[in-house]
Formats: structure tokens, sequence, C-alpha cells
């Protein structure tokens, strides 16, 4: 059964560690689940990828916790505000995926309820995040804003520049 498992890529050694500097941005879904993120796959304003970090070295897919999982965005780089423009490369951002509400998913990308922008929405009780703005709360009963994954590229690939900034889930209490 643990063969079974680890031919899944389920259970691996290091695949609940939150991201590491130098790990690469593989896609989390579809038909290319698995393939390392490069910048030309991001279309500039949107939509989201959804993504996890994988252990350049090990090739371990840190796809054992669902807190590890970001959403990579290509944006202007003219529209992000100084702190946002720091943790990006090249006007692509990468925050969790996890609501800082409830722990629902954020999935949805669309115009903002307050604004001419898309932003980043969980459906779950509302909660819109603006990633131009270190996704901070524009909507909605979410009181923190997702935390942020600073990007570098390297080697022509995504790649995390330091750990989440922010706590990654559900606000406390």
């Amino acid at each position: 059964m643990a063969a079974s498992k680890a031919a899944a890529g389920e259970d691996q050694p290091g695949s609940d560690e939150r991201p590491q500097k130098a790990d690469v941005l593989v896609l989390s879904e579809g038909e290319h689940a698995g393939k390392i993120i490069e910048p030309q796959d991001l279309e500039l304003g949107g939509p989201p990828l959804r993504a996890w970090p994988k252990d350049p070295k090990t090739s371990v897919i840190r796809n054992g916790s669902r807190l590890n999982e970001i959403l990579v965005v290509r944006l202007d780089p003219a529209e992000l505000d100084d702190e946002t423009r720091s943790r990006a490369a090249d006007g692509i951002v990468a925050y969790s995926a996890i609501c800082s509400h409830a722990g629902c998913p954020v999935t949805g990308w669309m115009k903002g309820a307050a604004g001419d922008n898309d932003v980043l929405k969980c459906f779950c009780h509302n909660s819109e995040f603006d990633p131009r703005h270190s996704a901070e709360v524009v909507f909605g009963p979410a009181l923190r804003r997702l935390a942020a994954l600073p990007l570098t590229t390297a080697d022509g690939s995504l790649t995390v520049a330091a750990t989440f900034v922010g706590k990654v889930g559900q606000q406390a209490g």
C-alpha cells in the first residue's frame, strides 16, 4: 500500500511542508497538472493559475496540505503597489488559495463589488481580495488579506523567493 501511495505522490516526505525558497511552481489541476509554470503560461490580467510548490532537488510536490495551494496571476507591474511589486516577478504575483475568513478555497476571478478591476473572490462568504495591493480585503467578511508568496524567476520558471508573508488560512475565533 505504501508503494502505491508514494507512486501517486501522496505522503511523500516533504509533501506537507510549506513552500520553501527555491521551490518551483507547478500546475495543480487540469491535464497539465505537475507541469512547471513558466511566465509565458500566464495571461496578462488573469485568470489566475492554481499551483503547488515543488522541491526542485527531490521533485516532491508539496500537495500534502491544501494550505499549500497557490493562486498565480500576471498583472501590469504599473498597477501594483510598492509592497506587492517587491514580491512580484515581472508583474506575476502569488497568494494563498485559502481564504483568510473561514478557510474556504478562493476560486473566483471577476470584477469586484467596489471597483472596475478583477479581484480574487471566495464564494463561500463573498470575500474579495485585491491582488494589486497585497491581496487586501476589498469586500466581504474577511478581516485579513491573503498570505502572499514572494516570487522570482530562475531558469525560465517561476520560483519561490521566500516563505509566505502572512498567515495562511482562516482567522482565529
